[in-house]
C-alpha cells in the first residue's frame, strides 16, 4: 500500500513512500471568496477592486497568495493528509507564488514525497517531507512550496 492507494482512513507514516508523485483536487477559484479574503486578511487593492487591479503589473483582480495557501490546503486535507494519522506540522519551507491566481482559475495539487523517515527520539510517528505544485487550468504552475509532517505510524518499533 502507498499514499496513492490508500484511503485517507488507513493511511499512516509507512504509506508516505519517497518517490510517490499523487494529483488530486480541483478547485475553481471564487470571486466573492477571492473578495471576502482579502477583505479580512490581506486587503491590497490588486486583490479588492477590479479598476484599481487593472492598473497594476497585474492586469486584473489576483488572489492573495495566503488565499491561494488556504485552498491548496483544504486540497491537502481532503486528498492527501491522514484523518487517523497527521499528527500536525512542524511548518513549510520556501513558499513561491510563480503565476498570479485569478477569479475562475482552476487549480489542482501535484505532492511528491521527497523523504520519508521514523523518528529517532518518538518511535510513534514519522516525518513526510513533500514537495508541492499547485497547477492552473492552462497547466501553469502557480504556486510552489515544501512541507513537512508528522504522522503516527501503524506499526511502532519500541525504542
Amino acid at each position: 500500500m502507498s499514499a496513492t492507494s490508500a484511503g485517507l482512513k488507513s493511511r499512516y507514516f509507512e504509506d508516505y513512500i519517497v518517490g510517490d508523485e499523487i494529483e488530486f483536487g480541483e478547485t475553481t477559484v471564487d470571486e466573492q471568496e477571492l473578495l471576502e479574503f482579502a477583505q479580512k486578511f490581506d486587503p491590497q487593492p490588486f486583490h479588492l477592486d477590479h479598476e484599481a487591479a487593472a492598473q497594476t503589473h497585474f492586469g486584473g483582480l489576483v488572489t492573495s497568495g495566503w488565499h491561494t495557501c488556504s485552498m491548496l490546503m483544504r486540497m491537502m486535507v481532503d486528498h492527501y493528509i491522514s484523518e487517523v494519522a497527521s499528527m500536525g506540522s512542524p511548518g513549510v519551507d520556501e513558499i513561491r507564488w510563480l503565476v498570479p491566481v485569478r477569479p475562475g482559475d482552476v487549480l489542482r495539487a501535484r505532492v511528491r514525497i521527497t523523504e520519508a523517515r521514523r523518528s529517532n527520539s518518538k518511535p510513534d510517528r514519522g516525518l513526510v517531507r513533500s514537495s508541492i505544485e499547485l497547477i492552473n487550468q492552462n497547466e501553469k504552475i502557480c504556486m510552489t512550496m515544501n512541507s513537512v509532517g508528522f504522522f503516527k505510524c501503524r506499526n511502532v518499533v519500541p525504542g
